[in-house]
């Protein structure tokens, strides 16, 4: 089901100058959102932004009786409609349009899960943990960033009882260098059970976590971040080059995505972007 709502913003919860969580009342997209779909978002009705923008659904927000409330967002400040996302208010109200595209898979036991995010490409892992955690499975979250600043909520997978990989390219947190490393590493050391990787975040990490789960034998699965106009299919905005048989052609990828298999992805297609 895809609904269409004017959701009441609960709470905007600063995370750091250029980084927060918002929380919208929209119990039936809450209800409806499997882990790693998304939502088309416009802060207020005008034209400035005249387009929505899309945002993956980070956490599912429920009650005390365990009732799908609401969602929040993990949202970053770069433009006019995240400035609004940022300074938005208790009370203001958000279009939210949702919810979109081919979730990611959760995998049961004896399967590990494997969550590889860079900076903001943490946004769909939050409610894969929770499926996860549901599942029993055992869950690992790897995730990097450029400073300790900029990594945030990893105390809330370790509650859900994901196992921590942190690094930082400054070295302030974690291991100094890039979340791939220790990726690496595990995959070579790795588990003789079946491990299924999940990645998003900037297009070369995510690249080069894909070849290090192929030459491993691991299936990986990636949500892209691709500019997105409508979250529907009619703008053809978000189109990707994936191959199909012998050959290779364009799909859309808030219809056929955003999650995908890494082995489908023309990576070099799809630039050095987010």
């Amino acid at each position: 089901m895809l609904f269409d709502v004017a959701a009441r913003v609960a709470s905007n919860s600063p995370l750091s100058s250029d980084y927060n969580v918002i929380a919208l009342d929209a119990p039936e997209i809450a209800a409806a959102t499997a882990p790693g779909q998304f939502v088309m978002v416009k802060p207020q009705t005008g034209l400035d932004p005249m387009l929505r923008r899309p945002f993956s659904v980070f956490e599912v927000l429920r009650d005390s009786g365990g009732r799908a409330t609401g969602i929040s967002l993990l949202n970053k400040r770069v433009g006019i409609g995240t400035g609004m996302l940022y300074a938005a208010r208790a009370g203001d109200t958000v279009d939210v349009l949702g919810p979109l595209g081919r979730p990611f898979v959760p995998v049961d036991p004896p399967a590990e899960a494997w969550m590889v995010a860079g900076g903001v490409g943490l946004a769909p892992f939050a409610t894969l943990a929770d499926a996860l955690a549901q599942r029993g499975t055992k869950m690992r979250l790897f995730y990097g960033a450029r400073s300790s600043a900029d990594l945030y909520y990893a105390d809330y997978f370790a509650r859900l009882g994901a196992t921590l990989d942190l690094t930082t390219e400054d070295g302030t947190r974690g291991e100094r260098g890039r979340i791939t490393a220790p990726l690496a590493r595990a995959l070579t050391g790795g588990p003789d059970g079946p491990v299924t990787i999940y990645t998003c975040g900037p297009t070369p990490m995510m690249r080069a976590v894909a070849e290090l789960g192929e030459a491993a034998g691991r299936p990986v699965f990636a949500s892209l971040e691709q500019v997105m106009g409508c979250g529907m299919g009619g703008c053809y905005s978000c189109v990707v080059r994936v191959r199909r048989g012998a050959g290779s052609h364009f799909v859309r990828s808030c219809i056929e995505g955003p999650v995908f298999d890494s082995r489908a992805l023309v990576w070099d297609a799809l630039g050095a972007g987010h």
